[in-house]
């Protein structure tokens, strides 16, 4: 998207936002990591498809005690290693730059750094009306503590707070992070992301499942064998080592992305797609999440792991984690939902795949055996692949002879279709201050319920070579192969 003109002094259109009052991101962790590669470019796709409010600051936050040219030369580069991000010589206008600003000398309850002095100054310019929204692009080790220090600071009243994943190590963590940040701010005031929840394909899933008579009527146990969550990476842990071996694969991807896709398809229909309806639908089958059995859990840690810089020489960390999940509702009781994920496997894909029964009937018995498939890809604008059973061109002497064949449909190719990537679309709501796309705290703890006794009786953490489907022992898990991971 390099070299499209942000439109920045006509921004404020778009959905739901109307007139909304100026807006100023703090962004707090702005140079590090998480901001570089997915904060600040969701922020100005958004200033450029026009979708912030006509009057707009973003504020970083850090240590450092940088002038503004700094924050913005730091903003350009994270600009420019993003191709789909919008020109980062746009930056070089004075009317973007004089938006972008720093406040440096950290922030904690005993000092504030520069951050009120900043904020006095937009207020002296925009005037009082201004909605604060701070973003915690940080550890999760230190949401508590700055939360704390944002009321300490009067910085609450009317803010709203978005914290990264995950939201608690435990059932323990989380319920002390909950309590202290409801002791400061309504659950309103709260956005948890997930950035799954916030792709394109994921929201299909309601358009697929209840706007098409084809797939409505096979969602349930009576026709799904199986359900099967897919999220295999050919990626390592990158320049993410501390966090990552203090959280693995459980934390970071199944407690979380795993959990919320299984609950966006398991879902009873909602009475409406608005925020209050789709969390109930959320929260009330994540509470129908049997507590996963370690016996049916699988963790791996690739070769090579503990000669990562900043590993420890003993880690136990996952880096693979497939586990059947039981969900107890009528709807999918005896059907397993089987989760997998894993760091440097064979193939990357974010997909589910809806493995059907076999057809009772004159071919019963005959038909290559889960050939019959739904897969959606969450990848990118997202994908439907069909699995099906067909006859083999040609002669034959008696039953037919039976083949597979599958037909695809790539969401990116419709037409007129411009989606946001799924930062841009989350952080869009919170500006809208639409919570249908993020997790509320009942659901949270719903789910950490459901991880509770795994993670109190962790399996043993097995080898897997780098290129694989991790170790030998998930193969087990399904009723029978894993379907093809394309």
């Amino acid at each position: 998207m390099h070299g499209v003109t942000l439109q920045w002094p006509n921004s404020g259109g778009g959905r739901r936002l109307g007139r909304v009052t100026a807006t100023v991101l703090v962004l707090f962790g702005s140079t590090g990591d998480l901001a570089r590669r997915m904060v600040l470019p969701a922020f100005f796709t958004l200033a450029q498809r026009g979708l912030l409010p006509k009057e707009w600051r973003l504020v970083g936050n850090g240590r450092g005690d940088h002038p503004d040219s700094e924050f913005r030369e730091a903003v350009r580069s994270a600009l420019a290693a993003d191709d789909d991000a919008p020109d980062p010589e746009d930056l070089h206008r004075d009317d973007v730059a004089d938006r972008v600003l720093f406040a440096g000398g950290g922030f904690s309850a005993d000092d504030p750094g520069a951050l009120p002095d900043v904020l006095a100054r937009i207020r002296a310019e925009l005037g009082d009306d201004v909605r604060l929204v701070h973003y915690l692009a940080l550890p999760p080790t230190v949401f508590e503590p700055m939360t704390a220090a944002l009321a300490a600071h009067g910085l609450t009243e009317g803010a709203r707070v978005v914290y990264e994943k995950p939201y608690g190590t435990s059932p323990e963590t989380f319920e002390q992070l909950d309590e202290a940040v409801h002791t400061v701010l309504d659950e309103e005031q709260v956005f948890r992301i997930d950035h799954f929840l916030g792709k394109e394909a994921t929201q299909d899933l309601h358009v697929l499942r209840f706007a098409n008579q084809l797939f409505a009527g096979i969602w349930s146990a009576e026709q799904v064998a199986e359900v099967q969550i897919d999220v295999p990476e050919t990626l390592d842990i990158d320049d993410r080592a501390e966090f990552y071996d203090a959280t693995g694969a459980t934390l970071d991807m199944l407690v979380t992305h795993l959990f919320q896709i299984a609950a966006e398809v398991a879902m009873e229909p909602p009475a409406s797609l608005s925020a209050p309806d789709l969390q109930r639908a959320r929260e009330s089958v994540v509470a129908a999440f049997r507590p996963l059995d370690p016996a049916e859990v699988v963790l791996g840690q690739y070769d090579g792991y503990r000669d990562v810089d900043g590993v420890a020489d003993d880690s136990r960390t996952d880096t693979f984690v497939a586990a059947r999940l039981w969900i107890d509702t009528d709807r999918w009781r005896g059907v397993p939902f089987l989760l997998r994920t894993g760091k440097r496997m064979a193939r990357s894909a974010q997909q589910v795949t809806f493995v059907l029964r076999d057809v009772e009937g004159p071919l019963d018995g005959s038909p290559p055996p889960r050939g019959n498939r739904v897969r959606v890809s969450l990848a990118g604008a997202g994908g439907l692949e069909l699995g099906l059973v067909v006859k083999r061109p040609g002669a034959t002497v008696g039953p037919p002879e039976l083949t597979t064949g599958t037909a695809h449909l790539d969401l990116a190719r419709l037409p007129a279709g411009d989606p946001l990537p799924p930062y841009a679309t989350l952080l869009r709501e919170v500006l809208a201050g639409d919570r249908a796309l993020f997790t509320s705290r009942d659901g949270l703890r719903a789910a950490w319920r459901a991880a509770a006794t795994l993670l109190a009786h962790r399996p043993a953490v097995r080898p897997y070579a780098p290129g694989t489907w991790g170790p030998d022992a998930a193969a087990d898990l399904p009723a029978g192969d894993w379907t093809p991971v394309d």
